[in-house]
């Protein structure tokens, strides 16, 4: 495998990189009035304006020369497809099939997965639809009121993210809750305020093994025997979504209630499976439908558009050229809307968990930066916060900025604010202030010349800091479908043209390793490894207050 940092297209970029490093954002805005209309591009219910990062047409055209010689259309193909391309496990990677909304088949070792992707949606949709008309009742014949979720990774993540997006349609018949940490008080705290009678668990596990996941499915099953004393009613008050039909059985779930999905499916790239029935029992199967349609047109998107007026692949490559190029180690997710408060946390996992590795699919160690650090927060609460490190401070931080259009609170001056501050901060970070401008306003308290001076210093922004922004019309579940879809394309071909396999995820085992004979060893049941002297003092600290 060629080392992609040695090829031509790579170290042409970086050349012209050298011969723009000076550029600046103000300037080839003020020298190109079609700056903004050219560099923007709109699909699926979403606009993109990426006018406000430093590059240019050259760069665009050397970007995409990087993406051809990466064979990025073909493996784009090759995923679709049904080819195993997630090489390290011998998988296919089809979450888009668990949202093809045409009749087309998806074949997988010859065999079309279609039949069986509908057979599961069908079952999911006749359960939910039982559980919001009242007739799946509990262990004393009551209907459902609560649902808790418990999974954790993609399995908590995409299902809680996307319940807290579209808050505005969850249906006031189910209240929904989601339980992912081993620490006991977020079930503790969860289960405080339900009732066992009127409560569903949905247990989210593809093996039914996952620790964290089964500790809290266990607790959680021994509070309703607890309360309840009702042994041989856990069947009524959870369901399993998993491949493991032994351990569901042996968990006391029946087997009827388990809802499948396949190896093809990756953890961060399930909640468009059966893993989003907790999504689906909060608003419903139409609308979790919708959610499935628009992720299935920007995936129509991806496939079809050219690469230069491809979105996903457009914010792959300017996010390579932030990455590699410009020197960005890490990128800021901004969402301006509340309901969005997850998102951040979401891609943190779907991208940091993709593309956070060093080697390369022909086990070859990678001689160029791979995925990049992912945070974020909401606006304008981050504005408060960290804001002040993007707009002065010594590190350069790329941004996307997320906003829908239309206001949902029925507070139409509260969203004009929002919008408002989200396209000032991108203004502000393309503009900055010079330290005349700041001397300018200031000159009108300050007599003192060197106080003036010294005080315009600390008001002087530099800015030329690179962003997109990202406008919904308004967040629902179509738009959001697509907005999630988007991030997943964008990594899948940053992964491609780095090298890697974005599918795996082997780099999160050791420490569950660890942890499974650490656990036996607190519990006496193997004795003491010979750990390292950090490790074996916190254990003997830990096992004193034990006794």
């Amino acid at each position: 495998m060629t080392v992609v940092s040695a090829s031509r297209p790579w170290l042409a970029l970086e050349q012209h990189c050298a011969q723009i490093r000076d550029l600046d954002l103000r300037t080839m805005f003020a020298e190109d009035p079609y700056r903004y209309p050219d560099l923007t591009v709109e699909a699926a219910g979403i606009f993109l304006d990426y006018s406000k990062n430093r590059l240019n047409a050259a760069t665009l055209t050397s970007l995409v020369e990087l993406a051809k010689y990466c064979e990025v259309e073909a493996w784009k193909q090759r995923m679709f497809s049904g080819d195993k391309i997630n090489t390290t496990e011998n998988r296919a990677v089809l979450h888009t099939a668990l949202r093809n909304r045409s009749q087309k088949p998806v074949r997988v070792d010859g065999r079309d997965v279609m039949p069986d992707v509908r057979r599961v949606l069908a079952k999911m949709s006749r359960f939910v639809d039982s559980v919001h008309a009242g007739k799946w009742v509990g262990c004393t014949g009551k209907p459902m009121t609560d649902v808790v979720n418990i999974g954790i990774g993609g399995s908590d993540l995409g299902p809680y993210m996307v319940a807290e997006a579209l808050t505005d349609f969850r249906l006031p018949s189910i209240e929904c809750h989601f339980v992912s940490n081993i620490d006991g008080a977020h079930l503790a705290q969860t289960l405080r305020k339900l009732d066992p009678q009127t409560t569903l668990f949905v247990i989210a596990s593809k093996t039914f093994t996952t620790l964290e996941t089964m500790t809290n499915a266990r607790s959680a099953r021994q509070w309703f025997v607890d309360k309840t004393g009702m042994q041989d009613q856990v069947a009524k008050h959870f369901v399993a979504v998993s491949t493991n039909q032994t351990e569901v059985a042996e968990f006391g779930i029946d087997t009827a209630n388990m809802f499948e999905f396949w190896d093809w499916v990756g953890g961060r790239y399930s909640l468009w499976s059966a893993i989003g029935v907790s999504i689906a029992l909060c608003i419903g199967m139409p609308r979790f439908n919708e959610l499935l349609s628009g992720a299935y047109a920007m995936d129509e998107h991806f496939r079809s558009a050219p690469l230069d007026q491809n979105m996903p692949v457009i914010m792959a490559l300017i996010g390579i050229w932030n990455s590699n190029f410009i020197g960005a180690d890490s990128y800021a997710v901004l969402p301006y809307d509340q309901r969005l408060h997850r998102f951040p946390a979401y891609l943190q996992q779907c991208d940091m968990e993709s593309n956070g590795k060093t080697v390369q699919r022909d086990g070859g160690t990678a001689k160029h930066k791979t995925g990049p650090i992912l945070w974020g927060e909401p606006g304008t609460n981050g504005q408060h916060a960290f804001y002040q490190l993007i707009h002065q401070g010594s590190h350069l931080v790329p941004v996307d900025f997320v906003v829908a259009l239309q206001d949902d609170a029925g507070l139409q001056h509260h969203h004009k604010l929002l919008v408002a501050n989200c396209f000032a901060q991108a203004e502000a970070l393309m503009l900055g202030k010079s330290t005349e401008k700041a001397k300018q306003e200031l000159a009108a308290g300050i007599s003192k010349e060197d106080e003036l001076n010294l005080l315009a210093r600390h008001k002087t922004f530099p800015g030329n800091k690179p962003s997109n922004m990202l406008l919904l019309d308004r967040l629902n579940p179509e738009t959001l479908g697509a907005l999630i879809a988007l991030y997943e394309h964008k990594i899948f071909v940053q992964g491609i043209i780095w090298g890697i396999n974005s599918f795996d995820q082997w780099g999160v085992e050791l420490g569950k390793q660890l942890a499974t004979e650490l656990i036996r060893e607190i519990d006496g049941e193997i004795k003491p490894s010979a750990h390292d002297s950090s490790t074996n003092g916190l254990l003997r600290r830990y096992k004193e207050q034990l006794e």
